[in-house]
């Protein structure tokens, strides 16, 4: 007989769950910096990487699909080398830095509202049903901005974890994961 599910193994619902809300509503988005914040608060409370390894919801959904999906093949290490994660987190580390500046920009009355996805931080693929102009007060279209960007984040990395499953293993975007780049750096300093 299976092992009893627990509340925390149904996780992946909520990346379900993101991403349609985002599709409809782009204000939703929001709702990621969960995952940016909780995984932190683990590494620097508790000095562990419980969040990644029980309570991600993404790598719970590429379990969920890779059983299915997945060719099983091992992850090349290149992945997973050091140069690798760390260089991969500092290009979205610098992503991000780009999305909060164009954020500001929207802020500052600099640009207007850029009603776009951004796929692999390249393609513009147009987004406008998720936002209707007005939904916020004038000067606040800065708060739709960030939800572009980061809908566009969060997006962009879920595909390249659904490309990494398939020719991989399941979890194989783990091993690059910028949150687990961070949450292991964190560790390993509280560690010291």
């Amino acid at each position: 007989m299976g092992k009893a599910k627990r509340w925390y193994d149904f996780l992946w619902i909520w990346s379900i769950v993101y991403f349609s809300l985002g599709f409809f509503n782009i204000l939703f988005a929001w709702l990621g910096l969960i995952d940016f914040i909780v995984p932190l608060l683990f590494a620097i409370a508790a000095g562990n990487k419980h969040f990644c390894n029980r309570y991600c919801g993404r790598a719970q959904l590429f379990s969920v699909l890779g059983a299915k999906l997945s060719r099983g093949k091992v992850t090349p290490r290149a992945l997973s080398s050091k140069w690798f994660r760390y260089g991969f987190l500092a290009f979205f580390l610098t992503m991000f830095a780009n999305m909060l500046f164009q954020t500001y920009l929207v802020a500052r009355g600099a640009q207007g509202l850029h009603q776009a996805v951004k796929l692999f931080w390249t393609f513009r693929v147009p987004w406008k049903w998720a936002y209707a102009a007005g939904t916020l007060p004038a000067g606040l279209e800065w708060i739709a901005q960030f939800s572009y960007g980061f809908y566009s984040l969060m997006l962009t990395s879920t595909l390249i974890g659904l490309i990494v499953m398939v020719l991989f293993r399941p979890r194989s975007w783990c091993t690059f994961c910028p949150m687990g780049t961070m949450t292991q750096t964190i560790c390993k300093l509280k560690a010291r």
